[in-house]
C-alpha cells in the first residue's frame, strides 16, 4: 500500500542533482514532491505508473535488477541511494523491497526547468558583490517555481535565459500609476513582480473594470503580438515593482519561443487526434464562417475564460488571418496550455479544400 507525505527541505537537498541547487529554491521545489511508503515485498515500480517521475529512495532496503542485467541492493541514506532509482522513464527490470521503504518522486520536467533556470540566475553573492543586478533569486513572482515550470517560461530555450534576465528592466511605481493606456501602441511586455494592477477598459463612454492582476502576473502581450493599439488600460492599484521587456527583445525571446506554429495538414491530423478548434474571432464571424466543432472564445475575453478550458486539451488556435489567434496562442501557452497556432489562419485554410474543415455555422 502506497500514501503521500509531506518532504521536508533538508531530505530533497541531500539528493543530486538537488544538492546543488539554491536553498530558496529547494523549498519552492517542495510542492513538486512527494514520498511513498511500500511494505516488505512489494515491487513499487509494479504499483503505480512512474512516467515523468524522479525517484529516489530515502529509507529502507531495495533489491533492484537493472535494464543491463546488474542486481544490486541500495539502502536509504546511502552515497549511491543519493542518486535516481528511476528517471526518464526508465524503471528498474524488477525489484522488491527488502524491508519497508520510502520512495520520494518529483515532476522531472519541472525539476529540469527550475534546475536550468538556477544554474542561469546570477548567485547571491554576486548580487550582493556588485549590487548592479535584481536578485532574481529572491524574487516571489514570474521567477517563483510554479511559474518557471508552467507559466510564461517553461517553453523558453535554456540559450535564451540569461540573455533575457539581462533585457528586462526593474521599475517601481506609485498607486494610480498609468502603466499602458487604452489606444496606444504596443511598447513593452509587463511582468508584476510586487503589487496589483487594475485592468479597465473604456466601452460606450463607461469605463469596465476587467480584471485585478497580482505578483506573478503578465499582461501586454496582445498588442506586441498581434501588432495592434492596447485593447485596455491598467493602472497600479497598489506600490509596486514591474519587471519590463520592450518589443524587440520580448519578439526575439519570448513570442517566437512559445508559438508553436503548425500547417493546415498538421491542424487537421491534429484534430482528428482529439484536438480541439479554438475560435477567437468576435461570435458573429465565428456564426457566419466557424469551423464545425469549433470552440468560440473571443480574444477579448479569453482572459476571463482560462478557467474554464481543460489544460489536458490540445487547442489548435485560429482566427481570420493568424494575428489575433497568434495573441491567443500567446497568452494560453505562457499559461501552461497545450496550444498550437493555424498558421495564416482561415485563409490558409480556405485554400485546402478538405472536407473535415469545410466551412460553415455550427
Amino acid at each position: 500500500m502506497s500514501y503521500p507525505s509531506p518532504v521536508t527541505a533538508e531530505a530533497l537537498a541531500a539528493l543530486y542533482p538537488f544538492a546543488k541547487v539554491g536553498h530558496e529554491r529547494i523549498d519552492q521545489l517542495l510542492n513538486l514532491c512527494h514520498r511513498e511508503h511500500f511494505r516488505q515485498s512489494i515491487d513499487p515500480f509494479r504499483q503505480r505508473d512512474w512516467t515523468g517521475q524522479v525517484v529516489y529512495l530515502t529509507s529502507g532496503e531495495l533489491k533492484i535488477k537493472q535494464a543491463d542485467g546488474i542486481v544490486r541492493v541500495l539502502v536509504g541514506g546511502s552515497e549511491r541511494a543519493l542518486f535516481p532509482v528511476s528517471q526518464a522513464g526508465q524503471v528498474p527490470l524488477s525489484a522488491k523491497a527488502i524491508t519497508d521503504i520510502e520512495l520520494l518522486r518529483i515532476d522531472e520536467d519541472a525539476a529540469d526547468i527550475v534546475i536550468t533556470w538556477d544554474q542561469c540566475l546570477p548567485s547571491t553573492a554576486a548580487v550582493r558583490d556588485t549590487g548592479a543586478e535584481p536578485d532574481w533569486r529572491m524574487m516571489s513572482g514570474m521567477f517563483a517555481v510554479q511559474s518557471l515550470a508552467y507559466g510564461a517560461f517553461a517553453s523558453l530555450p535554456a540559450a535564451n535565459i540569461a540573455t533575457l534576465l539581462e533585457r528586462f528592466q526593474r521599475d517601481t511605481y506609485a498607486r494610480g500609476d498609468v502603466i499602458l493606456r487604452q489606444g496606444d501602441a504596443g511598447d513593452y511586455y509587463y511582468l508584476i513582480e510586487q503589487g496589483r494592477c487594475l485592468v479597465t477598459r473604456d466601452v460606450a463612454g463607461s469605463t469596465l473594470e476587467l480584471a485585478e492582476l497580482k505578483s506573478g502576473d503578465a499582461f501586454g502581450e496582445e498588442s506586441l503580438v498581434s501588432d495592434s493599439p492596447r485593447n485596455a488600460t491598467v493602472t497600479m492599484r497598489t506600490d509596486g515593482v514591474l519587471l519590463k521587456l520592450n518589443k524587440a527583445d520580448f519578439n526575439e525571446l519570448l513570442r517566437e519561443p512559445l508559438l508553436q506554429r503548425c500547417s493546415v495538414a498538421d491542424a487537421i491530423q491534429r484534430t482528428r487526434n482529439g484536438a480541439q478548434w479554438l475560435d477567437v474571432r468576435f461570435a458573429a464571424e465565428y456564426q457566419h464562417d466557424g469551423l464545425p466543432r469549433a470552440l468560440n472564445v473571443p480574444l477579448n475575453e479569453l482572459r476571463a475564460a482560462i478557467p474554464l478550458l481543460d489544460k489536458r486539451n490540445e487547442y489548435v488556435v485560429y482566427c481570420q488571418t493568424g494575428r489575433r489567434s497568434a495573441a491567443a496562442a500567446f497568452l494560453l501557452s505562457q499559461r501552461g496550455f497545450n496550444v498550437v497556432l493555424l498558421d495564416g489562419g482561415l485563409r490558409a485554410l480556405g485554400t485546402t479544400g478538405n472536407a473535415d474543415t469545410e466551412r460553415g455555422s455550427s
